[in-house]
């Protein structure tokens, strides 16, 4: 990829984000190296791999990579022979150890059914190499020094070197405490120069103390001399030193080579352990951008939903929609300046680098992205004093180059197109670049400033205008991307905003011909039906998320009703089951003592005690018997007919069941409305069925089925009231705990009178209203006592 287009598209920023996150130098060294992959087979493979590094942490909270370390500079000072040193040696068994971890828990996780099939990839070649880090933490301490336990001749001449120096101090704070010497000392304390035991001395004591000088102070008061008397025991102090010095060389000698022998391992280790943090790494970049997975494709597609430049910081970016590859290949975007056309380019830039490179994205779900052979890029202003290259120079050099390149596998990406020219001729060159990367089947997207290119999208199939928003009252850029809409120009709004001379703004827009103003006009109209539509979308979208909500909980609801149900019918059964286990066991104690009594003599019939067992058997209800029993009945009240009286669970209101729509759903009459609903929706209502589907009619006869509602509409006025009478009374002979009047509105005189006698009826609880399902005022509803 161009190193150009990476830098204008601020990868390497991006990459000094994502090094936060590396947990050795082992990852920081492939970050650094990351480069977009061109190939959709690896981009995908890198995702997966991302996807796997983020499950683990959203599972496990964070993946043990600690105490891993770049150790190939160590072993290949090995494979050559070298003796490394302690704190080397230190970090390969460190290395060893944190590969060790990572393996151990990658394949937990895998034994434990969470499905990683790359991480279980890159950890199995990973070999433990316990018996080397073990020698070497036997050998070495945390710090890096070789412990008295390495060898038995190590602790052997420790011990000894430990002896002499104890010898040599008690003899120098035997010389300190002197009181003939202490006059001659600056100071009564025993310290080291040159590797050996010395004193202060006074420089004027020098001739009368004797010894080897060692040092001396910065002023030169005082000298450190060894007493003549401990010069024997520091040689012989020196000397075993030299053999601890020759100890640790040859363990350290010996633990070099069995490095030596396991560098083929180490250096696989090394290798899929720098995978594994880079793995990791891009994970935990993804869990701190709050980004998710993107679907890719090879066919130059781009969708991202409300993405964010990674960049920028989260409470001030505003999230965009960018799409580009469907129905339109190209994009071009107008808009004033500081309102966001550069962003917008830079994050679809940027974000497609980000998933051909393995790394999810700054969007929401669902989204997805494009995999390319290369990025173009012309952004910014580049002129060159040097070159003698103005802005326009500076752009066409850069267009030139992109263009003797670009292919139908390729993304293009141009800021202020043909600008730095004269307006005319710069629009004319932008449109035919335009042309030319668009037949060359490539994808574009490009910002402009010309008002030529505003129609630009309306000739030409698969190219879309877009605009970045801009809020006139508050005279600032929203920084909302509004895809199909070219952007309008502001500068008489603005104007006259910031109270311009009104006939200075009239003369200016008469100068402005005619095509321009529909054009300005069109474009104003567009803006306005976009926020209106985006305004009754969101008021659907609410509407329709707390209906969903309601019939959840009201679901819910009717599962807990019938779970309780269930509990007391259980419940009463248990209860039941208990009383007849204890009626029988005095029943066969009657019995067994009837048959006693029998035995001694007395007049009990062998038949009467079978008898009275066998009508004990049968009064014994048959509890499974019963519960099949119910649970048939229950679905047989699952099951309508035609005419039977529902209630609609989801509704609250009561119907009539018209026709079978389906296995499980039937159409049903809710006042003046007809609806689909499912039978698990329904509930019968505990009245005579009317097996007829509901049909107004004018009169009700003593021969005829009762219906719950009665219709008066072009029934005379005293003809009416009989009516009404007489239904009211077969009404309440049927037992309708309520009946519905049907009188209609007209002009009023017919439901006045139906009301005042229905108020005075003895058999009318009380009256209302139809609802609006119902029918309203034409419908008046009486309960019946």
């Amino acid at each position: 990829m161009n190193a150009r287009v990476l830098r204008v598209l601020e990868y390497d920023k991006m990459k000094e984000q994502l090094k936060e996150h590396v947990a050795s130098s082992l990852g920081r060294r492939k970050t650094e190296a990351l480069e977009p992959y061109t190939d959709l087979g690896t981009a995908r493979r890198e995702q997966k791999r991302t996807e796997e590094g983020a499950k683990v942490l959203r599972l496990k909270g964070q993946a043990p990579l600690g105490g891993i370390t770049d150790i190939n500079a160590h072993l290949k000072r090995a494979q050559i022979g070298g003796t490394l040193h302690a704190g080397e040696l230190l970090e390969i068994a460190d290395t060893i150890y944190g590969g060790r971890r990572i393996k151990t828990f990658i394949e937990t996780m895998v034994e434990e059914e969470v499905d990683l099939p790359q991480l279980a990839e890159l950890t199995a070649p990973i070999t433990p190499l316990t018996d080397l880090e073990r020698e070497i933490k036997q050998s070495i301490d945390e710090h890096g020094g070789v412990l008295d336990s390495a060898t038995p001749a190590l602790r052997s001449i420790r011990q000894k070197i430990r002896g002499t120096e104890a010898e040599i101090r008690s003899k120098l704070e035997q010389l300190t405490r002197s009181s003939g010497q202490q006059k001659k000392l600056s100071d009564a304390i025993v310290t080291i120069r040159n590797d050996r035991y010395v004193v202060p001395v006074k420089q004027e004591y020098r001739s009368s103390f004797g010894g080897i000088v060692h040092d001396q102070s910065a002023s030169g008061a005082t000298l450190f001399i060894e007493p003549q008397s401990v010069v024997t025991m520091n040689n012989q102090l020196n000397e075993v030193r030299g053999q601890e010095r020759q100890e640790i060389e040859r363990i350290l000698k010996e633990l070099s080579g069995k490095v030596q022998d396991a560098v083929e391992e180490l250096l696989e280790n090394v290798h899929y352990l720098a995978e594994l943090d880079f793995l990791f790494t891009k994970s935990y970049y993804a869990k701190a951008l709050k980004a998710t997975q993107p679907r890719l494709n090879g066919e130059g597609r781009l969708h991202f939903k409300q993405a964010k430049h990674p960049l920028l910081p989260e409470k001030e970016v505003v999230p965009i929609d960018v799409e580009l590859g469907n129905t339109f290949s190209s994009l071009v975007i107008t808009g004033p300046n500081t309102g966001g056309k550069t962003v917008t380019l830079k994050t679809a830039g940027l974000l497609t680098l980000m998933a051909q490179s393995g790394l999810f994205l700054p969007v929401e779900e669902d989204s997805e992205a494009a995999v390319f052979a290369a990025v173009f890029a012309d952004i910014g202003d580049e002129q060159s004093i040097e070159q003698s290259l103005s802005t326009f120079s500076s752009h066409m050099t850069n267009i030139v180059d992109i263009l003797e390149k670009v292919d139908d596998e390729s993304l293009v990406l141009f800021d202020e197109i043909g600008a730095g020219t004269d307006p005319t001729e710069g629009a004319a060159l932008a449109v035919s670049i335009l042309d030319y990367v668009y037949d060359r089947g490539a994808k574009l997207v490009a910002t402009t400033h010309f008002s030529e290119l505003k129609g630009y999208a309306y000739n030409r199939e698969g190219v879309m205008n877009a605009s970045v928003e801009f809020d006139v009252e508050t005279l600032r850029p929203t920084y909302r991307l509004l895809t199909g809409i070219p952007g309008r120009s502001n500068a008489f709004a603005i104007s006259r905003r910031l109270g311009l001379d009104e006939s200075i703004i009239e003369a200016a827009e008469s100068e402005v011909n005619a095509d321009a103003r529909q054009v300005e006009n069109m474009i104003t109209s567009l803006e306005e039906r976009q926020r209106e539509a985006e305004t009754e979308w969101e008021e659907a979208r609410k509407t329709r998320e707390e209906a969903d909500q309601l019939h959840r909980e009201l679901e819910q609801n009717l599962k807990e009703l019938d779970q309780k149900k269930q509990d007391v019918l259980a419940s009463a059964e248990d209860k039941a089951q208990k009383e007849l286990e204890k009626a029988r066991s005095e029943a066969d104690a009657v019995i067994q003592d009837l048959r006693e009594l029998q035995k001694q003599g007395h007049h009990v019939k062998e038949h009467e005690l079978i008898d009275a067992k066998k009508r004990m058997d049968q009064a014994e209800p048959d509890l499974k018997k019963r519960q099949e029993k119910l649970k048939k009945q229950a679905e047989k009240e699952k099951t309508f007919e035609p005419g039977d009286e529902v209630k609609v669970l989801s509704f609250g209101q009561q119907g009539q069941v018209l026709e079978k729509t389906g296995s499980k759903e039937y159409r049903v009459q809710l006042g003046i409305m007809k609806v689909n609903v499912k039978a698990d929706d329904m509930e019968k209502m505990k009245t005579e069925p009317v097996k007829q589907p509901i049909r107004p009619m004018a009169k009700v006869s003593a021969n005829s089925s009762v219906k719950p509602e009665l219709d008066l509409r072009g029934v005379r006025y005293e003809d009416a009231m009989r009516e009404v009478e007489k239904y009211l009374d077969d009404a309440v002979l049927a037992g309708y705990p309520q009946v519905h009047i049907i009188h209609g509105k007209g002009t009023g005189a017919l439901r006045k009178g139906v009301k005042e006698l229905l108020k005075k009826h003895p058999s009318v609880a009380e009256t209302r209203d139809g609802g609006m399902n119902e029918g309203g005022i034409g419908n008046t509803v009486a309960r019946l006592k």
